[in-house]
C-alpha cells in the first residue's frame, strides 16, 4: 500500500519536498502539497508551478495539490515545510482536524512553552500538544537544489525509536541520502545557530572583510554552536556532521541562503525588516536570534557572535557591534 504524505506549506522547501517525494525513482508515494487558501492551490494546479518560491521547477503531474487542510487525516504522516512561529498554530488547528500521524518538521527556531518560561527546542514544545512521535529535518538543503535532484544529504532526528529510520525510508532517494541520528537536541539547535552564524557571515561579505574573516566566523561560531549544544543535553559529536558544520557551511556561504543574504543587506544599511521584505522570504535568523541569545544566558553559555548579531537587530551598527566582538579576550584553551 503506497503511503500518503502530506506536505504542509507551499514555500520554497515545502515544493522542494513534494516534488523530490513525487519524483523518486523508487515506490514513490501519493504526495499533497497543502497550500494556504483555494486561490493558491488553483493557481498551482493550474500552472504546474510555483515561481513565487521555486521558479523553473515543475511540478509533477503525480502531485496533488489542495488548499487547507480538511483531507491531512487521511496521511500516514505530516511534513510541515513552515516557519518555527508558526508551527504551534499549525499543531492546534492539524489536531481539530483530529491528525494523528508522525509530524516531520523542517522549521528552525524556538517555541514557546506553556510549563516553563522563556523558549524551549521545537520538539519540548511541541509535545505538550502533539499525540504522535515529532521528527526534525535538517542539513545542507537548499530548496533549488533538491528540487533540482542535485546530490544533497541531511540528517533526521526523531522523539521516539525506529521513527527517525522511517522517515528516512520515506525521503531516501537516488540524489537524497538521509541520515537518521538519535540525537535530536543536536539537531535542531544546530539549525538554530547556523542561521544566525548566516546572518553575521553575510554582514562579514558585506563589508568586504573577505574568506579569512569568513572562515574564522564559521569556525569560532562552530564552536559556539557546539558549546550550547552540549549544555542543552546534546552530543557535540553531532556538530561535525549534516545538521552542524554541513548546515553551518552551506547557509554562510551559498547565494541561497536568506540568512546570508539579509546580513549581506544589513551591512549595506538595511534595517533588519527591510532587509527581510527585501529577501522576499522569512531570514529565521533574525527571529530567532534574541531567543538564542536569551536561552544561552539561561544555560550560562557564551555566544558573542550571536550576542553581537543580536545588538545590529536591535539597532546598533555593524561597526560597533564588530568592535566589541573583536576586542573580547581569546578564551583560554581555544584557537
Amino acid at each position: 500500500m503506497s503511503v500518503r504524505i502530506a506536505v504542509i506549506g507551499a514555500g520554497a522547501f515545502g515544493t522542494a519536498l513534494a516534488v523530490h517525494l513525487s519524483t523518486r525513482a523508487h515506490a514513490a508515494p501519493t504526495v499533497v502539497l497543502h497550500a494556504r487558501d483555494d486561490a493558491a492551490a488553483a493557481r498551482l494546479a493550474r500552472e504546474r508551478r510555483n515561481d513565487r518560491y521555486l521558479p523553473g521547477i515543475a511540478l509533477p503531474a503525480a502531485l496533488e495539490i489542495e488548499a487547507g487542510l480538511a483531507s491531512v487525516a487521511r496521511a500516514d504522516v505530516v511534513l510541515a515545510a513552515v516557519p518555527a512561529a508558526s508551527l504551534l498554530a499549525l499543531a492546534d488547528a492539524l489536531r481539530a482536524e483530529r491528525v494523528h500521524a508522525p509530524l516531520v518538521y523542517t522549521s528552525k527556531g524556538f517555541l514557546a512553552t506553556t510549563t516553563a518560561p522563556g523558549h524551549a527546542l521545537i520538539h519540548a514544545a511541541l509535545a505538550e500538544r502533539w499525540p504522535a512521535p515529532l521528527a526534525a529535518i535538517s542539513g545542507p538543503s537548499f530548496a533549488v537544489e533538491v528540487a533540482r535532484g542535485l546530490p544533497t544529504a541531511v540528517a533526521v532526528a526523531a522523539t521516539a525509536p525506529g521513527v527517525a529510520e522511517t522517515v528516512a525510508d520515506w525521503l531516501r532517494a537516488d540524489t537524497l541520502r538521509v541520515y537518521p541520528t538519535d540525537d535530536l537536541a543536536g539537531v535542531e539547535t544546530g539549525g538554530v545557530v547556523k542561521n544566525v552564524l548566516a546572518i553575521a557571515a553575510g554582514a562579514s561579505d558585506g563589508l568586504g572583510f573577505g574568506h579569512d574573516a569568513r572562515a574564522a566566523l564559521i569556525t569560532r561560531g562552530l564552536a559556539e554552536m557546539t558549546r550550547l549544544g552540549a549544555a542543552l543535553g546534546a552530543d557535540p559529536r553531532t556538530y561535525a556532521g549534516l545538521a552542524g558544520l554541513g548546515d553551518l557551511v552551506a547557509t554562510c556561504t551559498s547565494r541561497h541562503s536568506r540568512n546570508r543574504a539579509a546580513g549581506e543587506l544589513l551591512a549595506r544599511g538595511s534595517a533588519p525588516d527591510a532587509a527581510e521584505r527585501e529577501v522576499g522570504m522569512v531570514a529565521e535568523g533574525l527571529h530567532t536570534a534574541p531567543a538564542l541569545a536569551a536561552l544561552a544566558r539561561e544555560a550560562g553559555v557564551d555566544l558573542p557572535i550571536t550576542d553581537a548579531v543580536c545588538s545590529v537587530i536591535a539597532g546598533a551598527s555593524i561597526p560597533e557591534a564588530l568592535s566589541t566582538l573583536l576586542a573580547r579576550a581569546a578564551p583560554a584553551g581555544e584557537f
